[in-house]
């Protein structure tokens, strides 16, 4: 059985979405290959076939492989849910909130069961793929370490690492890891490939090089900018820090961009239809008074955020945009929020309290220990919908009697407004669906729903991997995972 494991130089080096290419280039090439990352760090979730969750980057790998994602291929998972505290997911399932104080011990505690969901997969494929997270060269993190060299090495997993060269010093990237990380992880990294290139390559001849020559690791390949990549979904949170202008002639759909706002993947979807603009609104700016709808996004602090909106002053924005009779929809956290009021009793999300929500629906919401997570499927808006909960707290109330979704169990699905101008759902996902997202977009005089976006980011990853096969070393990376460390 043979692994390979891809780090970076850096956070936001291209990781994610090369690892999710070379699984579905040695799945083209009939290998069967499971991917896997030992730790993450996102609010960007989904439900796996164990009724687990793990990071949404492990999600597309699996598909890359064309495999239902399972547990096993992120057991540790950190959903940030305060400046200094993180929720901890092992094996999909919540096991507490680790704080900055406790975070290296505990880490370094989990590294038994990191190894044995590596173990699981390994029994189930030809090769693992795995992901680092963040860089080896945070040498201050080295101790304790199960994301990166200290996973590499505990598991005798060969590496490769990714330099940015879009961003800039990437010979600098890797030849000062070369140099600050301790031999023996040296000793465990075997070439390098550059990312993320624009141009002609010959002119980058001489730096590729001297990066061979000063940190004696030989050069994979130069992979260009893979426009693909911007058709898959959404995990990293940087992305939200480069807002594009809207472009003339689409109705806008706002989302304000909370502190902790989680599955902002959800959206994607609606960023492939021609007749809209998706603008992420960042703290400081108002949401546009010409937005056709405002989509309220999950959050992993439904409290905290809502705080913060009403700090930004969204809620007046929001509330203005619903007098004129513009389309309001909450996902999740977001639905909590359109409620009257949102009661953390046990202290779930941080000191026990309420807050009052926006009041747009009749709703209240109680937060109790207990996360749902369940894929599901129904009906919702008429058209057939599939997608999965995940959350945290019970909605009832009058408009819920008036639910958004009717689901396949029979249950009800979050809730419509007597108008029918405002709505909120526990679904994530749902915009997938083609025959929703026509109806959704009817409502603001679009037309839409023509693409299946399932079929195009399966498309995209066949593209991102014929990509990196034209430009790596595929030969040289099996062999080097055949033999390994």
């Amino acid at each position: 059985m043979a692994a390979l494991m891809l780090q970076g130089t850096g956070s936001d080096v291209g990781k994610s979405v090369l690892v999710a290419a070379l699984c579905r280039a040695l799945t083209n090439r009939g290998l069967a290959v499971r991917p896997f990352k030992p730790q993450n760090m996102s609010n960007n979730a989904a439900v796996t076939i164990d009724g687990g969750e793990i990071g949404r980057a492990q999600a597309l790998q699996a598909m890359a492989c064309r495999v239902e994602p399972h547990s096993d291929m992120n057991p540790v998972l950190l959903k940030p849910q305060a400046d200094r505290t993180s929720q901890l997911i092992v094996h999909g399932r919540v096991r507490g909130t680790l704080g900055s104080g406790n975070f290296r011990e505990a880490r370094g505690a989990l590294m038994t069961e990191v190894l044995e969901s590596y173990e699981r997969l390994r029994r189930q494929c030809d090769i693992v793929i795995v992901e680092g997270a963040g860089s080896p060269a945070e040498i201050n993190l080295r101790a304790g370490d199960i994301a990166n060299m200290g996973f590499a090495r505990a598991a005798d997993v060969p590496v490769i690492l990714i330099g940015d060269i879009d961003r800039g010093g990437v010979i600098a990237s890797i030849v000062g890891t070369r140099a600050v990380i301790d031999p023996q992880d040296a000793a465990m990294i075997r070439g390098f490939l550059i990312n993320k290139f624009r141009g002609d390559p010959a002119l980058f001849e001489d730096g590729y090089r001297e990066i061979e020559r000063q940190s004696g690791w030989p050069g994979l390949g130069v992979i260009p900018w893979l426009s693909a990549a911007a058709r898959l979904p959404s995990e990293d949170a940087v992305i939200l820090e480069r807002p594009a202008d809207p472009r003339e002639g689409r109705r806008i759909i706002a989302c304000p961009i909370l502190p902790r706002i989680a599955n902002f993947d959800d959206l994607d979807p609606l960023k492939l239809e021609p007749g809209v603009e998706v603008v992420m609104v960042p703290p400081g700016r108002p949401i546009p008074a010409e937005a056709a709808m405002i989509i309220l996004p999950g959050s992993k602090a439904t409290i905290a955020d809502m705080a913060a909106l009403r700090a930004e002053g969204w809620d007046i924005d929001i509330k203005a945009h619903h007098r004129r009779g513009g389309m309001i929809v909450g996902l999740c956290g977001g639905y909590q929020m359109l409620g009257r009021r949102i009661a953390d009793p046990l202290g779930i999300e941080g000191a026990p309290g309420e807050i009052e929500g926006l009041g747009l629906l009749d709703v209240e919401t109680t937060l109790f220990p207990a996360k749902t997570l369940r894929h599901v499927r129904g009906k919702a808006l008429g058209a057939a919908v599939e997608g999965y909960e995940m959350h945290i707290g019970e909605t009832g109330g009058d408009a819920a009697a008036r639910p958004f979704a009717r689901l396949d169990d029979g249950r009800g699905d979050g809730a419509i407004n007597r108008e029918g101008n405002v709505m909120g759902s526990y679904l994530h996902g749902l915009f997938a669906s083609a025959d929703l997202r026509r109806a959704l977009l009817a409502r603001v005089g679009v037309a839409g729903g023509a693409r299946d976006y399932a079929a195009d980011v399966d498309t995209a990853l066949d593209e991102i991997a014929a990509e990196f096969s034209a430009h790596a070393d595929l030969g040289a990376l099996l062999r080097m995972a055949e033999a390994g460390a």
